[in-house]
C-alpha cells in the first residue's frame, strides 16, 4: 500500500531538531511501501530548508547534503495536474492549494496522508486519508 508524505514529515527526517512520531513511523513505511507526493514537495523543502539554514538550525553546507540523501529516497513525485480536485479540496477544507494537492493525491491513490500540519491532518481524516 502507498502513502502520501507532506514537506512537514520529510523535513522532519532531516532536521536534527525535530522529533516526530508521525516522521518515524513514515520512515519505517518507505522501507516496505511506496511514498508518494505531488511535485511541489521538493519546492516546499528547499524552502524549508533555506529557513532552517538561515534560523542557524543548519548550515548552509547541510542543505545540500540533504537534499542529495532526499534525492535518494524511493519517493515518487507526481505533477498536481488535477486542477479541479485541488480546488474543490481546498474549498472544502478551507485549505491552501498546496496542502489540497498532497489531500488530491492521497485520494487519487486510496493512500493515506502523512503530516504535521494539523488542519491538513483533519481535512485528510474527513476524507478517510488518515496517517494511522
Amino acid at each position: 500500500m502507498a502513502f502520501v508524505v507532506d514537506a512537514s514529515v520529510v523535513a522532519a527526517w532531516f532536521l536534527p531538531d525535530e522529533d516526530s512520531a508521525v516522521a518515524d513511523e513514515a520512515l519505517a513505511r518507505l522501507k516496505t511501501q511506496d511514498a508518494l507526493a505531488p511535485d511541489l514537495l521538493l519546492h516546499e523543502l528547499r524552502n524549508i530548508l533555506l529557513s532552517a539554514e538561515r534560523r542557524k538550525r543548519i548550515s548552509a553546507d547541510d542543505i545540500f547534503a540533504i537534499l542529495m540523501r532526499f534525492s535518494s529516497l524511493p519517493l515518487t513525485l507526481s505533477p498536481s495536474t488535477d486542477h479541479v480536485s485541488i480546488i474543490r479540496l481546498a474549498q472544502k477544507h478551507a485549505l491552501s492549494a498546496y496542502d489540497a494537492a498532497y489531500l488530491s493525491l492521497a485520494i487519487a491513490h486510496n493512500a493515506p496522508l502523512a503530516t504535521h500540519d494539523r488542519k491538513l491532518a483533519a481535512a485528510a481524516k474527513m476524507e478517510s486519508m488518515a496517517f494511522v
